[in-house]
Formats: structure tokens, C-alpha cells, sequence
């Protein structure tokens, strides 16, 4: 049952590393190329309210490992 476990937390910390990579990503080209096509601020700021909830939700999923993590120690 340990080895499944420590699978899964290497699963979700993989997923967790995709997710803030991607959003990162996904922040600096929306930023870029909003800049390049001349987007309105409104337009400009959907985006990065789009990347903090991209952010938010890989800290939701760090502290769902964190609390398995802890179910583990007892």
C-alpha cells in the first residue's frame, strides 16, 4: 500500500509541476503577444485573472499532497 501511495503523490506532484509551468507559460504569451495585438486592458486583465486561478488551483492540489503526506505520518 506504501508503494501505491508514494505513486500517487509523485502522480499529483508531476501533475502539480504541469499545471505551474503551463499557467506560466500561458501568463507570459497572453502578456506578450497582448501587448503585440494592441488588446484592450479588460481583455488583458481576463487573462491574468486566468493565470492566478491557474496558480490558486496548483496550490489547492499542493495542499491536497500535503494533507495525504500527513495522513501518512499517523
Amino acid at each position: 500500500m506504501t508503494r501505491e501511495r508514494d505513486t500517487e503523490l509523485a502522480r499529483k506532484g508531476r501533475m502539480v509541476a504541469i499545471v505551474i509551468a503551463g499557467t506560466g507559460l500561458f501568463w507570459i504569451l497572453a502578456t506578450v503577444l497582448g501587448g503585440q495585438f494592441g488588446l484592450t486592458q479588460r481583455t488583458r486583465a481576463l487573462f491574468d485573472l486566468m493565470a492566478l486561478a491557474g496558480f490558486v488551483w496548483a496550490m489547492w492540489m499542493i495542499y491536497q499532497i500535503w494533507r495525504l503526506r500527513q495522513d501518512d505520518k499517523g
